[in-house]
């Protein structure tokens, strides 16, 4: 019986893993535009973009915002203190948001934790007042692009098109490479 039941898990597992793979979307990083092409497929991109820059956040004054408030080239991480990837990266973040002044604004989204314990874990960090850190009290950004990996980074340009949507932690000279890449600078 035990042989019977651990051959039915692996098969679906093997099946699972082949649908996964088949739909072309193995948890690689993905580039994602959208246009304001009148195609079904751009159409439904373009309102997804619209829907998640239309979502309201408080910041750790207590202040609602939206992603539209802001101007520009955006990157946007979705992170949580529990996500070990975040040590590093919300650093690296505070160090291109230095580096490209003006030309990006990096943007930190908390997934549903309490102001206390984000504010307290960036303080920790040394970043609170190196880029804009946003409190996400519903979890509706990560649930809103798809998020099923920790970390997550949008790259909108200034016409609100997803550059690029990175599925995963990065160090700082990916960064570097996708902000030039993503908004030609």
């Amino acid at each position: 019986m035990k042989v019977i039941i651990s051959g039915v898990i692996i098969l679906v597992a093997v099946i699972a893993f082949a649908f996964f793979i088949s739909r072309g979307d193995s948890g690689e990083n993905k580039e994602t535009t959208t246009s304001t092409n009148t195609s079904i497929g751009d159409e439904k991109k373009t309102e997804k973009v619209n829907k998640f820059l239309s979502l309201t956040f408080k910041d750790y004054e207590g202040n609602e915002v939206k992603l539209s408030d802001f101007s520009g080239n955006l990157i946007v991480n979705s992170w949580a203190v529990w996500c070990p990837f975040c040590v590093e990266e919300l650093p690296a973040f505070a160090e291109l948001q230095a580096e490209f002044e003006g030309q990006v604004t990096v943007i930190a989204i908390d997934r549903a934790e309490s102001l206390s314990k984000a504010k307290k874990y960036t303080d920790d960090q040394g970043v609170t007042d190196s880029f804009v850190f946003l409190l996400d009290s519903s979890d509706s950004f990560y649930r809103e692009i798809g998020g099923f990996s920790m970390p997550e980074t949008l790259f909108v340009s200034d016409s609100g098109d997803i550059k690029f949507h990175k599925r995963g932690p990065m160090r700082i000279d990916e960064m570097r490479r996708l902000t030039k890449e993503s908004f030609n600078l």
